[in-house]
């Protein structure tokens, strides 16, 4: 037969199939962090843009919104813990200036002058009261560094009651501690403050300061004949003849006026007893000197109500050598000044209502 008419034999090389497979068999392995396919690469493409694609997702989500809250509740109870701890420092801070009222700490071994402040009226449960100077006083006299003590006075008088507590008490710590005692005036030193000035071993003064005022009164007013006028009646009723005494909207007695008289009288007394005690034979009497008048400090000076020209550096440096000087005065602070301020408004409320009931007293 002819060879011709038969089918060519099929080269190897030309199959397809197994040009693939030897293909396959001849290739090396891909290397491990080699590049990945790019069907690879869109599928995490894919999966990136849309999380709801990755398995687990909702649970993933619902982590990060738990532990955001989380977050969010520790600084809300940081921020309110801040708070409370700041609050309660303030009020610790308010309650402690209520309740502390010291005079400046000083080093006793330090010598030092030792002022205690008297000004404004004279008056219980004022800055100037016996309550508040007096522990002073004592505080200034035991210090064992104060060499001496300056009543530094600037104050129009008030009560004689509170004048005469303070120079009783003036004149047992000087007899005690054997410590010298100096008041320096300022713009005014008259009646219950002078009463308070005489104790001291010398007084000083500006040329220009308001001394004396040695006098006793009793204030008042008296509505009786504005009333007639107008015709109100005064419905005043009392238990004893004299209980209505010094009433504004009641006739005074001529028996009530002496009553009265009497008693300025001999506070009056007590008044000039106590100055001539404490200036001795430094005064230079006059019928005028004990008569309520006041004088400069100048004048005051020649009378003998006051020894000389000086202020409160002046003494500490020139008189009692020691320039250190430490303030004991007891002052009221911010807290009890509040309180003070509150506690007049309450009681003027109150006042008022009471005004409006009949009162026995």
């Amino acid at each position: 037969m002819n060879d011709s008419n038969r089918p060519d034999p099929i080269d190897p090389s030309l199959d397809p199939a197994s040009s693939a497979h030897e293909l396959g068999e001849n290739q090396p392995e891909q290397p491990a962090g080699r590049a990945q396919p790019a069907t690879e690469k869109i599928a995490k493409k894919s999966a990136s843009a849309d999380p709801s694609s990755v398995p687990g997702w909702e649970r993933a989500t619902l982590e990060k919104l738990a532990f955001a809250s989380l977050n969010e509740q520790k600084a809300t109870r940081r921020w309110k813990t801040f708070v409370r701890l700041s609050w309660l420092a303030f009020f610790v801070a308010l309650v402690w200036m209520a309740l502390h009222r010291g005079t400046p700490a000083s080093d006793a071994t330090v010598p030092h002058t030792a002022v205690v402040e008297i000004k404004g009226e004279i008056a219980a449960g004022a800055d100037a009261s016996a309550e508040f100077v007096n522990a002073a006083l004592r505080a200034a006299f035991e210090d064992e560094g104060s060499k001496a003590i300056v009543l530094l006075i600037n104050s129009p008088g008030g009560s004689p009651v509170q004048a005469g507590m303070m120079n009783d008490e003036i004149l047992r710590l000087k007899a005690k501690y054997k410590k010298p005692v100096y008041a320096v005036v300022e713009e005014s030193c008259a009646s219950a403050a002078y009463y308070i000035a005489v104790s001291a071993d010398q007084i000083f003064v500006d040329k220009a300061s308001i001394v004396g005022s040695i006098g006793v009164l009793m204030d008042g007013f008296g509505f009786t004949g504005l009333m007639d006028k107008l015709g109100v009646e005064r419905r005043l009723l009392t238990a004893g003849e004299n209980k209505g005494f010094l009433d504004p909207f009641s006739a005074q007695t001529e028996k009530q006026r002496a009553f009265a008289q009497a008693m300025l009288n001999q506070i009056h007394q007590q008044f000039i007893a106590v100055v001539k005690a404490g200036r001795g034979n430094r005064l230079k009497e006059t019928p005028e000197m004990f008569s309520g008048l006041f004088w400069t400090g100048q004048q005051a000076i020649e009378l003998g109500l006051a020894d000389q020209l000086g202020n409160l550096d002046y003494v500490a440096r020139e008189i009692v050598k020691t320039e250190e000087v430490i303030d004991y005065t007891r002052r009221d602070n911010v807290a009890e000044r509040l309180a003070k301020k509150f506690g007049a408004a309450m009681g003027e409320g109150t006042v008022r209502a009471l005004k409006a009931l009949p009162m026995i007293r």
